[in-house]
């Protein structure tokens, strides 16, 4: 043992012997010091608990901020909107605008007060329902709003405070007006998918017959019908990359002259404005440029290394639209003395399908065609 060690700790009075001397000098009891050295840590002890608990609480407030963060961003880029409405269905809460309404718009009123009166008599109803039965109800309503029609389904249930008291209601209303619109967009395309099957039905029954009137042996029927089909189809195929609202000009005209074109060649010139026809005057005036491209190829410019087709259109005053197809620098021509098929659909098919205005002339230097169409076949902008 280290004496020195030993007497140097046996000479100095711990801090609780110290108390407990200092205690019994002054007569007090030294459990009561005790006692006081006892509640201190506890309180100590309390004020750590305390601490730590709040540091929680704070970390918990920070991630229930961040998450009310994402769940805002969330809502603001989707078509969903949230919102609270008190016992009279005056708004508390709305996440983003709703009803073509800003959300500062929206606090504090009702539906009667922002909505159209039957707009409002829907909306409403429901929401009294799910107040009286106090269930969740779901529906999806049609809401007419600054001149729009507007959809949303809507998902609504009733709000209650911890004591299961009926405090008003909580609701997401999901804006379905795309949706909506593209369904009515389909209904009318499968009417007119069927009008048109049955017009395209009649188109084929009737170039079958007179393809067949004008063909001298099977083999010449199979060749130029299959011909004529394969024209429609390209017509067709541009319709149906435009949702049958109607095709560019332009590119009815590289379709219908297309290997004349992607193979380099420089006899055609095409010329015109932006112009978009309509489906009737689209699938008309593609089996009149098929009819057109076919001749020349066989007897007129095309037929010739160094002949040159032009078409060329151009916008009326009245809104109408003039179309020219000349040909020139091919073999000289004459006047046919019969019209065939070709001439036909270009002449009499193009003029009653479309109300419009068609000549042929053969002057020696090749073949001018001049089709003038009224306006009505000119489709709109998208």
């Amino acid at each position: 043992m280290d004496v020195g060690s030993h007497e140097a700790r046996s000479g100095v009075l711990t801090v609780r012997e110290a108390a407990l001397s200092d205690q019994s000098s002054t007569g007090e009891q030294p459990q009561n010091l005790l006692d006081a050295l006892e509640r201190e840590r506890r309180d100590h002890a309390e004020t750590r608990r305390q601490l730590i608990a709040a540091r929680a609480d704070l970390q918990r407030q920070g991630e229930l901020a961040a998450a009310v963060q994402r769940y805002e961003l969330g809502l603001r880029g989707s078509n969903v909107t949230v919102f609270t409405q008190d016992r009279d269905l005056r708004y508390t809460v709305v996440s983003k605008s709703l009803f073509g309404h800003e959300v500062a718009d929206l606090q504090g009123k009702t539906d009667d007060e922002v909505l159209s009166e039957t707009a409002a008599q829907s909306v409403s109803a429901l929401k009294r329902e799910v107040m009286e039965k106090g269930v969740p109800l779901n529906a999806e309503s049609r809401i007419h709003s600054g001149g729009e029609t507007l959809w949303y389904d809507f998902h609504i249930e009733p709000m209650r405070d911890v004591s299961g008291t009926l405090i008003g209601l909580t609701g997401a209303a999901v804006d379905i007006t795309e949706r909506k619109e593209a369904e009515a967009h389909l209904r009318l395309l499968m009417r007119e998918l069927t009008h048109r099957s049955k017009n395209l039905l009649a188109v084929i029954q009737a170039m079958a017959r007179q393809t067949a009137r004008h063909s001298d042996s099977i083999s010449t029927f199979l060749d130029r019908f299959s011909a004529r089909v394969h024209a429609l189809a390209r017509s067709h195929d541009l319709l149906v990359a435009e949702g049958w609202h109607g095709a560019s000009l332009n590119d009815l005209v590289r379709s219908q002259l297309a290997q004349f074109i992607d193979g380099g060649s420089r006899q055609v010139l095409i010329d015109g404005p932006d112009v978009q026809l309509t489906p009737e005057a689209t699938q008309s005036l593609g089996l009149a440029l098929h009819e057109l491209v076919t001749n020349a190829a066989k007897h007129g410019a095309l037929s010739s290394m160094h002949g040159q087709v032009d078409v060329t259109w151009k916008q009326q005053d009245d809104g109408g639209l003039e179309l020219i197809w000349r040909e020139s620098k091919g073999p000289k021509v004459n006047e046919p003395t019969r019209r065939g098929f070709g001439s036909m659909v270009i002449e009499y098919n193009l003029a009653r399908a479309l109300n419009a205005e068609v000549s042929l002339d053969f002057p020696e230097e090749g073949l001018i065609c001049r089709v003038v169409m009224p306006r009505s076949q000119i489709a709109g902008r998208r």
